[in-house]
C-alpha cells in the first residue's frame, strides 16, 4: 500500500485565514432610536437625562456600534455625547451598525499585522469563514500585503482563485 502524502502540506503556499484573527467578545448595538422622542426628535434636555440614567454596565468590555435604526436627524454631538458614556465600559465604539464595527476591528487587527511570516511568499487568503469577517477586511489585507507578497490567490488550497502573480 502507497503512503498518502498530504501534497497541501507540503506546498510553498501560506494560508491566511481572516477567521483566525478574529477578537472574542461581545458586540452590542446602542440605537439612539430609544432615546428620541417618539424615535424621530431629538429633545436635548430629555436625550442627557435618559443618558445619565441609563444602564452602562450591560456595554462593559464590550464592542459597540453606535446607530439610529430611524430616518431622525440626529446632530453629530449626540453621538459624541453618548462616546463619552460608552468609553470608560466599553472595547471599543463606532459609529455605524455591526458591520462598520467588525470592519473597524479587522482594520485595527490589519494594520498591526506582522508581514515577517508572509515576505515573498506564495499566500491563500481564506476565503469561507464561520464568523462575520467583512468585505472590505479582505481588502484591507490585501492592500498590506500585496507590496510584500509573490503570489496571491483566494479561496481553500484545493480550489483557488488567482489574484496576483508578481514576475
Amino acid at each position: 500500500m502507497e503512503e498518502i502524502i498530504n501534497k497541501v502540506a507540503k506546498s510553498p503556499l501560506v494560508t491566511i485565514d481572516l477567521e483566525d484573527f478574529y477578537p472574542e467578545g461581545k458586540r452590542m448595538v446602542f440605537d439612539l432610536k430609544d432615546f428620541l422622542y417618539e424615535e424621530l426628535i431629538l429633545r436635548e434636555k430629555d436625550f442627557r437625562e435618559q443618558l445619565k440614567h441609563h444602564d452602562w454596565e450591560q456595554y462593559k468590555d464590550a464592542y459597540v456600534a453606535m446607530d439610529c435604526s430611524t430616518d431622525a436627524i440626529i446632530p453629530s454631538w449626540a453621538f459624541l455625547l453618548v462616546a463619552t458614556y460608552l468609553q470608560p465600559v466599553a472595547k471599543k465604539i463606532v459609529k455605524g451598525n455591526l458591520v462598520d464595527l467588525e470592519t473597524s476591528l479587522y482594520q485595527d487587527i490589519i494594520s498591526n499585522l506582522d508581514l515577517t511570516p508572509y515576505e515573498n511568499k506564495k499566500i491563500i487568503v481564506k476565503g469561507c469563514s464561520k464568523k462575520p469577517v467583512p468585505d472590505a477586511a479582505y481588502i484591507q489585507l490585501i492592500e498590506k500585503i500585496q507590496p510584500h507578497i509573490q503570489t496571491l490567490m483566494f479561496g481553500e488550497a484545493c480550489s483557488t482563485v488567482p489574484l496576483l502573480k508578481k514576475k
